[in-house]
């Protein structure tokens, strides 16, 4: 059997979507907390290790200015690791009586924040009989979480080779439940936004069936790609390229990979080598040259071109300048763009109501083009 072949039937819950669509459900779930006042129902996220699922949910609580506490269940050895620990204390009334001090990682300020459970299946049995009560009343024997705070957790599917405890249907009521999934074109407007090396996207975007979740997931192509950084030429220095491919990924992504530097597609043409070129034709020759190296019209290369170009226009703050816009102008009314490209390139552009996208219908070849498709 190969390394890249599943031979499982994972159990998972929930709808089976994007990291995107994660982030839209965690959002809700913190606004209605923020309206109502009231205690949300935990969220699981189930998927696949490296699949971005604790990254996902810190990232977001950073964007929201919210407080973030951490804890992972299967590291808990008894149940004083939950509950805390006791205290013999001074009551006026009953003397001498014993009380529970709570545990250093529980939150004491109040929210907005999000308490991460990560790989909570992970948790031996006797550790989530106890957070059931958590998870029901946001509370446990000793203490309680302050108000405006969201409990969420990660969990491994099961019905496979992970080591998980099966929850039961009294814990899985109590939480509500979805699976995330790689996505490629998530992940690349994810990759754009944190300064993931350009060729590794180039890559992910060419081949994103290498994301396989066994050694191949989106945590160790990054772990990759990040150990790439200081390699500018990446041809002078193939055997090390080979040893750090293998030290993280399947043998059949590695090779897959130095195929990719062999093509030269490490070398596509970058959104600011687009934008910000003062020759363009010269950038237009170059990608020319890498599309139909090899007597072929690779429309994946211009695809990957392409979506990369639209998720830096996207994601960027700025408008464009009059130079970027006639470069964008030039790159969109290239012979090389299939026309379906082409509009859908434009239409997702335009799509997003930016004032500097939407000079794009000044364009007449542009215009008439999407105006046909309205």
């Amino acid at each position: 059997m190969s390394e890249t072949q599943q031979s499982y039937s994972y159990t998972t819950y929930g709808a089976r979507v994007s990291a995107e669509s994660v982030s839209v459900l965690l959002e809700h779930a913190l606004d209605s907390m923020a309206q109502t006042h009231e205690r949300p129902t935990p969220i699981c996220i189930w998927g696949l290790h490296g699949i971005g699922k604790t990254e996902l949910v810190r990232d977001l609580a950073q964007a929201r200015g919210c407080a973030f506490a951490y804890i992972a269940p299967a590291q808990f050895e008894e149940m004083g690791d939950l509950l805390g620990m006791p205290k013999i204390s001074a009551d006026a009334a009953r003397g001498e009586v014993t009380r529970f001090v709570a545990p250093e990682w529980v939150p004491r300020a109040p929210g907005p924040g999000i308490l991460l459970l990560d790989d909570v299946n992970r948790a031996d049995d006797r550790i989530l009989r106890g957070i059931m009560q958590l998870f029901q009343n946001y509370e446990l024997v000793s203490w309680a979480l302050p108000a405006q705070w969201l409990i969420v957790c990660t969990a491994n599917p099961d019905g496979g080779d992970y080591s998980v405890t099966t929850l039961d249907e009294a814990m899985l009521t109590r939480m509500l439940h979805v699976t995330m999934e790689f996505d490629a074109q998530a992940w690349a407007r994810w990759a754009e936004r944190n300064d993931v090396d350009t060729r590794g996207i180039n890559f992910v975007l060419a081949y994103p069936e290498l994301v396989n979740g066994r050694r191949t997931t989106p945590r160790s192509l990054v772990q990759f790609f990040n150990s790439l950084r200081t390699l500018d030429d990446l041809r002078a220095s193939l055997g090390l390229v080979r040893l750090l491919g293998d030290a993280a990924l399947d043998s059949e992504t590695t090779q897959a990979f130095l195929a990719f530097v062999h093509l030269n597609l490490d070398r596509l043409p970058t959104p600011e080598d687009i934008l910000l070129a003062e020759d363009f034709e010269a950038v237009a020759h170059r990608l020319d040259r890498l599309v139909h190296e090899g007597g072929t019209r690779r429309l994946d290369i211009l695809s990957v071109v392409v979506t990369r170009l639209n998720n830096h226009l996207l994601a960027r703050p700025a408008e464009l300048t009059d130079a970027e816009l006639a470069n964008l102008q030039r790159f969109l009314l290239l012979d090389l763009l299939p026309n379906d490209l082409r509009l859908a390139m434009a239409q997702e552009l335009t799509r997003s109501k930016r004032p500097g996208l939407m000079r794009l219908y000044a364009v007449p070849e542009v215009g008439r083009l999407l105006l046909q498709k309205m």
